[in-house]
């Protein structure tokens, strides 16, 4: 018997993008079809609740001893969830699950599995089965107790703001919120591109490397560079980017020997103070000055020295943390105006919004106020290989639009986002494949059989019946050896 023989090849066929946009164009041309889909983009965490969520039952139960902590939790529900925990919230009993579901309409059915889910993941409704298997849901003893004392008698920080005569005059709410940006400027530019933060301006080297461990990535005898999750965080809402970081600044809580519990009970505490009020630092444990010091880099707190005693006095982006990504974002004003020849404007005098708009577009000019740039072609293709989609430019666009454009539909011209896209999907119409390359068959019948068991199995990538070759996704190589022998 003659042996088949097996090379190693790269194929080249359409990428799946690719397939899918020509189906989507067929289906534009026989009627109305269904919506792109999106690509896949970077999982952050939306809030601090989905990190509370990923805390051990036992941590996760030891944070709701304090009632900020439960009120936080309550405030990030969905509304039929907050619903479904003021109607449990003085039943001791447990409820059954199916008499919970006659609660809601049919067509709210998926809503009412969302908020159920939700409940259990952060352990305020807890799982209960009776003798004969039936489901029920008890609400969490803890969170119970306090929320319904918070409820009768309110709850109280513990500390109180330190009164005039103590700090005199302290920073109004409009230089708190400078500060506050000014100093997370500072931060992402230390992130992306040292040279270009102002001297003077100096920040933890451990807590650098902390943050930029999952944002830069560096080769043998190269300097960092951003990596594809660092270029997508620099477009992300500025709430995104600080849960990202306090993710990261919380994950890395057992190097640094602290437990992430407390962290995570301090920072959501925090969002409870009072914003441009001061508190005296001697009300804070070892591990909450720390943290302290951390987020003063950060510009979440702004720190001050009195004669006697020394405060903090938190700032915006403090009380938004326990805060939905949808609530602190609508107050946020935008910059950028994109014009159908693709010339963008942004109104502007940060050096941090001058480098994310060259992610993307090139920069012509940067007078006091203004940045003058353009959408390219070359510019988009650059961003491309970076790992920027095409859907987080145009969402970058749209959400930091300037107050005269975002009542306009729509926001960013249609030209310039189906550009954008088409531009995008050039890029993706071949995708190149490890495989192998199987000949030379003895018999037309073994040729076949081969096709077959490598179609059925999802190995198959090509095939020509004629000269009885066949093409297998590499992956798949081990198996069909082991096939083949089984047929001799």
């Amino acid at each position: 018997m003659n042996c088949i023989i097996c090379n190693c090849c790269i194929i080249l066929h359409p990428s799946r993008e690719h397939k899918k946009r020509r189906r989507r164009q067929g289906r534009r041309r026989r009627g109305p079809g269904a919506a792109a889909k999106m690509p896949q983009v970077m999982v952050v965490a939306r809030n601090f609740m989905d990190m509370v969520a990923a805390l051990p039952a036992a941590k996760l139960d030891m944070l709701y001893d304090s009632a900020f902590i439960c009120e936080a939790v309550l405030r990030s529900f969905p509304p039929l969830a907050k619903k479904y925990v003021i109607q449990m919230l003085y039943v001791s009993a447990p409820m059954l699950a199916a008499a919970m579901q006659e609660w809601v309409l049919d067509e709210y059915a998926s809503k009412h599995k969302v908020a159920i889910d939700r409940l259990l993941q952060l352990r305020v409704f807890v799982e209960v089965r009776d003798r004969r298997k039936e489901v029920s849901y008890k609400m969490n003893n803890k969170f119970q107790a306090n929320m319904q004392k918070y409820l009768v008698s309110g709850g109280c920080l513990p500390r109180e703001p330190l009164p005039f005569s103590v700090t005199g005059r302290l920073p109004t709410l409009v230089e708190l919120e400078n500060y506050a940006l000014d100093q997370w400027e500072c931060f992402l530019l230390q992130l992306i591109n040292s040279s270009q933060v102002e001297k003077g301006t100096t920040f933890s080297s451990s807590m650098m490397k902390m943050f930029q461990r999952g944002l830069l990535s560096s080769r043998d005898g190269e300097a960092a560079k951003l990596s594809e999750n660092g270029f997508q965080f620099l477009l992300m809402e500025t709430n995104a980017q600080l849960w990202y970081i306090m993710r990261e600044y919380i994950s890395s809580a057992e190097e640094r020997g602290v437990d992430p519990t407390d962290l995570i009970s301090f920072l959501l505490e925090l969002s409870f103070h009072t914003q441009g009020a001061a508190y005296s630092l001697s009300t804070l444990t070892e591990v909450q000055r720390v943290a302290i010091m951390d987020l003063m880099e950060l510009g979440l707190v702004k720190l001050q020295q009195g004669r006697k005693d020394s405060w903090f006095i938190p700032t915006k982006l403090a009380t938004n943390l326990s805060s939905s990504l949808s609530d602190s974002a609508a107050s946020k004003e935008g910059i950028v105006v994109v014009e159908t020849n693709f010339r963008l404007y942004a109104y502007s005098a940060s050096k941090l919004h001058c480098e994310i708009l060259r992610l993307f577009s090139r920069v012509e000019y940067q007078l006091p106020n203004l940045i003058v740039g353009a959408i390219t072609k070359e510019s988009l293709y650059g961003a491309f290989d970076n790992g920027i989609t095409a859907e987080q430019i145009i969402s970058f666009l749209q959400q930091n639009a300037h107050p005269r454009v975002i009542d306009k539909i729509p926001i960013v011209p249609e030209n310039v986002t189906d550009q954008i896209r088409l531009w995008e999907n050039d890029r993706n119409r071949v995708e190149m494949v490890l495989s192998h390359v199987y000949e030379d068959f003895p018999s037309k019948d073994m040729f076949e059989q081969c096709c077959d068991h490598a179609r059925d199995n999802g190995y198959l990538l090509w095939e020509d019946a004629k000269k009885m070759r066949l093409i297998v996704n590499a992956e798949f190589h081990q198996e069909m050896r082991e096939f083949l022998r089984r047929q001799r």
